[in-house]
């Protein structure tokens, strides 16, 4: 399927290690003036649980200390909202909160800013089929375009929901985001990781061409109990919710994907080996065409020749994951393990058949990815490292976006082509038991 795509800018392809500082380690952000922050969203991504390292707001909290002021909470869900209000307020953070407004829509908040001083920057962490599109109740980004033009926008991955037919409304977005010169960043927060930018210098100082990349991704699904989660029409499926991590990881490397090329199978629920013993929630309540697969392996190919390959799968007990993802050019292997929790980084080289091994601790690329949109918000220069960069532009996300899918729908189409073929050889299996010809 081809698409109108805008060509991206031209950047820097990495970013100044300089600039990846441990948060404990990092300089409060001079200046005195109030940075005013809209969250749009109330949930996990925004403020932390126990499921995931997510929260934006600890991140922005160390970031810019008594200078940030949340100006307002908009989410639908208004006890959620106050409740996380009375949390930070209980804390050292309650300067940030203190007179925090809460609304359910954007339009209340737009309402409500009439001869207001606009906020610096929306840090957009709600469900994704609220943005993404040019359609009314599905066009965040386009909301605060309008409304508050010049304000800096940090918006989570995925960008959108919608299959790929769906896929030219979300480059339009991309469009006209790109046109408006706005600032914006998107939460792809493993290419901040120090062991992936140092990848990067490897293949850039040594002037390599990647010939491959390899993603392993398995889930430990018994930690899993959102029945949203396990359904398709809800989390759109773990390469599109869970997955498009290791999509955008691939394409950092391998560069922009020929998505015709796209060739994808799958392990399904109804498959002997696809049944799991140890699932929390009550796969019975989803439909039968909504419930998810169990693995997912799928091939590519990028624009310049080389090939992709990723394999998700939901296979693992208790509450540790499992992730690879590996580069191979002339004569190197770089492979990146765990990059969720303690990033280690295996490197072969050309005259040493051994592997080293280089280990990451303590690295948060979340902070690193808040940290250099609010340098740029700020427009902070630094005479002891190079500009920030955001490394992962809108354009950038929209084109992981559409990997991610392309994935999901090559595995179904695999899907429902075997199924027809094994409907196809029954009948002529019966005939043959009951003599007919």
């Amino acid at each position: 399927m081809a698409h109108n795509r805008p060509v991206l800018p031209t950047r820097r392809p990495s970013i100044d290690p300089a600039r990846l500082v441990p948060m404990d380690k990092i300089v409060r952000l001079k200046g005195k003036a109030d940075f005013k922050v809209v969250f749009i969203g109330a949930g996990n991504i925004m403020f932390g649980s126990d499921e995931g390292p997510w929260n934006h707001s600890f991140r922005l909290e160390h970031k810019l200390g008594r200078r940030l002021k949340v100006d307002a909470i908009i989410d639908p869900n208004i006890e959620r909202a106050l409740s996380v209000i009375q949390e930070k307020c209980d804390m050292f953070v309650v300067s940030a909160y203190e007179d925090t407004r809460v609304f359910r829509t954007l339009e209340e908040y737009t309402q409500a800013m009439v001869n207001q001083e606009k906020p610096r920057a929306f840090v957009v962490g709600s469900p994704a089929q609220f943005r993404g599109t040019m359609r009314p109740g599905r066009d965040v980004e386009m909301q605060i375009l309008r409304d508050f033009p010049g304000v800096a926008i940090f918006v989570e991955k995925p960008v959108a929901t919608g299959p790929l037919s769906e896929i030219d409304d979300v480059f339009t977005v991309s469009k006209v985001l790109s046109e408006s010169r706005t600032l914006c960043s998107v939460g792809y927060m493993l290419r901040y990781l120090r062991a992936v930018q140092k990848m990067k210098q490897i293949i850039q100082d040594n002037d390599l061409t990647v010939m491959a990349t390899v993603a392993r991704y398995a889930t430990a699904y018994e930690a899993i109990n959102k029945p949203d989660w396990w359904d398709k029409s809800k989390s759109y499926g773990p390469i599109v919710e869970q997955g498009t991590h290791f999509c955008d990881l691939s394409r950092y490397f391998g560069g922009d994907v020929d998505i015709s090329s796209v060739s994808a199978h799958s392990l399904d629920w109804d498959e002997k080996a696809g049944r799991l013993s140890k699932m929390k929630i009550d796969e019975s309540k989803i439909a039968p065409d909504n419930r998810i697969p169990r693995v997912t392996a799928a091939t590519w190919k990028y624009d310049n020749g080389a090939v992709g390959s990723f394999t998700h799968m939901v296979a693992l007990q208790g509450s540790n994951y499992s992730c690879e993802f590996e580069v191979y050019t002339d004569g190197y292997e770089l492979k990146l393990v765990n990059p969720y929790v303690q990033p280690v980084l295996i490197i072969r080289q050309p005259g040493d058949d051994h592997e080293s091994k280089l280990r990451f601790p303590d690295d948060d690329p979340f902070f690193s990815e808040i940290s250099n949109f609010v340098d740029l918000v700020e427009d902070v220069k630094d005479s002891n490292s190079s500009p920030p960069e955001i490394l992962s532009s809108y354009e950038d996300a929209c084109r992981s976006y559409e990997l991610s899918w392309a994935i999901r729908e090559a595995s179904e189409r695999s899907r429902d082509d075997r199924l027809e073929a094994l409907e196809l050889a029954e009948p002529k299996a019966n005939g043959k038991v009951n003599g007919v010809h």
